[in-house]
């Protein structure tokens, strides 16, 4: 059957919008748009790859983006490739070569470039499963919380545990407002309210052009909002969401360590919900709730606004076990010294 099927680099950028629309997983990580956005990002690099029948009909594709800290042979030891729901494939005999074969071909370029790859899944694979594991692929049960937007908005609040619901209140009685940032260039204070929360939490966050990109191409269509938390005129929380078809994705989160007794977090997640909900949209991602074994602080924060947990995991592939351990070794170590 592998005959019958060829991988490409190069797809019409209609074609590719279209499958990805059409699929019943499709979501916004896998679209052209992101392409460019990771295209236009410092240290990122999209790689692109299609199978598509004797008919040029799609049957899978994959977007990942590389990551790459440093240049150099230092690089090589911070490499990572995040490919963020996908696969996309369709879900029959055909379709499931097809991922086969992508999934080779990928591999091939990939382990040039990076030290891993990781498939953050938005969807159940669990069908399909057996086709990443003899990929040399390992699944990790990582967990996320989905909230229901259909509910009229009393319902939704109702779903909401009462010290959640007891902290937005206390944050609009203090006069917190949530604004949209119109302004790309109010991106720069956005970003450092990112910079502070990510540095404090000892993680890596992405360059700036990643959410300057973001903005150029993605909030002209609507498909990503950017938002302040504001206490008066000082700005003391950030938010990103991306949006396609009926699904809000939680992209990009922070708030001022020293505001957040004014909660700024719960205030804008709440007013994010309660426009998806007014707005006709389906489901809020939550964007990840960590290793469902083990401890993980966010996700006592996500699961306080009622989503439903599911456990969709990941897939990771190891190219070079060597440097991974010795890259590991070195986050430590920044994380110890403060993430500088």
């Amino acid at each position: 059957m592998n005959d019958e099927l060829n991988v490409t680099t190069k797809l019409d950028t209609k074609q590719w919008s279209e499958f990805v629309s059409n699929h019943p997983k499709g979501n916004i990580f896998q679209t052209p748009e992101m392409y460019e956005v990771y295209n236009k990002t410092k240290k990122y690099e999209p790689v692109f790859l299609a199978v598509v029948d004797s008919n040029e009909n799609v049957q899978a594709l994959l977007l990942s983006h590389v990551i790459r800290e440093f240049n150099g042979f230092i690089g090589s030891f911070s490499s990572r490739s995040i490919i963020q729901g996908g696969p996309l494939f369709v879900e029959n005999d055909v379709g499931k070569e097809a991922l086969k074969l992508l999934l080779i071909e990928y591999d091939k370029v990939a382990n040039k470039k990076t030290l891993y790859t990781q498939i953050r899944n938005l969807y159940d694979t669990s069908k399909f499963k057996d086709v990443f594991l003899q990929n040399g692929y390992k699944y990790e049960g990582h967990l996320n919380f989905l909230i229901d937007l259909t509910k009229p908005k009393d319902e939704l609040w109702a779903t909401l545990t009462k010290n959640r619901r007891k902290g937005i209140n206390r944050a609009e009685r203090q006069g917190l407002i949530v604004e949209e940032i119109k302004d790309k260039s109010l991106l720069h204070i956005f970003y450092e309210i990112l910079q502070e929360t990510y540095k404090n939490a000892g993680i890596p966050l992405g360059d700036f052009s990643l959410f300057g990109s973001a903005f150029d191409k993605l909030t002209p269509s609507n498909k990503a909002k950017f938002y302040f938390a504001k206490n008066g005129n000082e700005c003391i929380g950030a938010r990103a969401i991306l949006i396609y078809n009926d699904f809000i994705h939680d992209w990009y989160a922070g708030a001022c360590g020293d505001s957040l007794e004014l909660y700024p977090n719960e205030f804008l997640v709440w007013k994010i919900l309660e426009w998806g909900c007014e707005n006709g949209y389906k489901t809020f991602d939550f964007g990840g709730a960590g290793k469902s074994d083990e401890e993980y602080g966010p996700r006592e924060f996500k699961r306080r606004f009622g989503g439903k947990l599911v456990k969709y995991g990941r897939y990771t592939k190891v190219y070079s076990p060597k440097k991974l351990c010795l890259a590991e070794k070195g986050f430590k170590i920044w994380k110890k010294t403060g993430g500088c």
